[in-house]
């Protein structure tokens, strides 16, 4: 009985496999109408090598022109290991620097004023000079029951991951200096 007490007092909060925290997608989007909207769509696809998805708004601002069903943006979800060698190349356009106020809860973003920061983007004449967007979302194991089409469940509170162990995250794995 004495043995399963140290082993329990030996196993540090480490090894629990459950509480490991991964990168679960980065969203690249820009937001634009008409032409320049193209010019967007085309950016994004050249960055991430996939297929684009257009965003239509669902509301009336007449102050900016929009109404229902007009696409003002575009965006992309890129996962798993492209997820990560995209994200080194983004976090270079910014100097491998990140605001403490632009990490929350369970994601963090930032953005990129000109795409030719970004290694390995040369200047593209049909597409000119313009930014984009990047958020990237953080998960811990079991977020598939939320998910799940059949009695999906809801996460604890202590299953999202906080800003702090994002920012631990980032300066461990990427080099990150949060300001």
């Amino acid at each position: 009985m004495a043995e399963k007490n140290t082993q329990n007092i030996a196993k540090d909060k480490g090894d629990n496999k459950m509480r490991e925290i991964r990168i679960e997608k980065i969203i690249l989007n820009c937001g634009g109408v008409d032409d320049k909207l193209e010019k967007e769509a085309r950016l994004i696809g050249v960055i991430s090598g996939r297929k684009i998805v257009q965003i239509k708004s669902d509301r009336r601002i007449p102050a900016f022109g929009v109404r229902p069903g007009l696409k003002v943006g575009c965006m992309v979800t890129i996962r798993g290991e492209k997820a990560n060698e995209l994200l080194k190349r983004l976090f270079k356009a910014v100097e491998n620097q990140l605001k403490r106020k632009q990490i929350a809860e369970n994601h963090f973003s930032f953005g990129i004023p000109e795409y030719i920061e970004i290694p390995g983007m040369e200047y593209q004449r049909d597409i000119g000079i313009m930014g984009l967007e990047a958020t990237v979302v953080f998960c811990r194991p079991g977020k598939r029951i939320t998910r799940k089409k059949a009695k999906p469940g809801k996460l604890p509170k202590k299953q999202h991951v906080s800003s702090e162990e994002i920012a631990e995250f980032m300066e461990k794995n990427f080099n990150v200096n949060i300001k």
